[in-house]
């Protein structure tokens, strides 16, 4: 069941998304395969990744990814795969990340939700 999310926050994804590129996390799967140097990132809480995470995630929360981003992924041209529970804090992370330069950055539309069911999980 998908939480309730209030307005102002859901605006605020709306916009984000306006500046964004969204691969569907059906698609995920063939997308990386047909891109072997695209790095997948998951910025939810490290709670919700110790929990379960797409197998070869890189953990970088949302809270703390416009930190330290660089220092993992110097190379802005880096395509970078983002996803969270569901679409939207990764969509705000990706435009944050384009903000900052970032040229590849793609935002994982049905998130974890999707994606523990059609690829390969592990756990911390």
């Amino acid at each position: 069941m998908a939480a309730q999310h209030p307005p102002a926050f859901l605006a605020l994804v709306d916009d984000a998304k306006t500046r964004i590129r969204e691969v569907h996390a059906r698609d995920l799967a063939a997308t990386l395969a047909a891109h072997p140097d695209a790095k997948l990132v998951d910025v939810r809480e490290e709670s919700e990744y110790a929990a379960g995470h797409v197998a070869g995630a890189q953990w970088i929360g949302k809270g703390v990814i416009e930190r330290d981003i660089e220092a993992l992924y110097p190379d802005k041209a880096t395509p970078l795969y983002l996803y969270c529970g569901g679409g939207f804090r990764s969509a705000l992370a990706a435009d944050n990340l384009q903000k900052m330069g970032y040229t590849q950055v793609v935002s994982v539309d049905g998130g974890w939700r999707t994606l523990k069911d059609v690829m390969p999980t592990a756990s911390k």
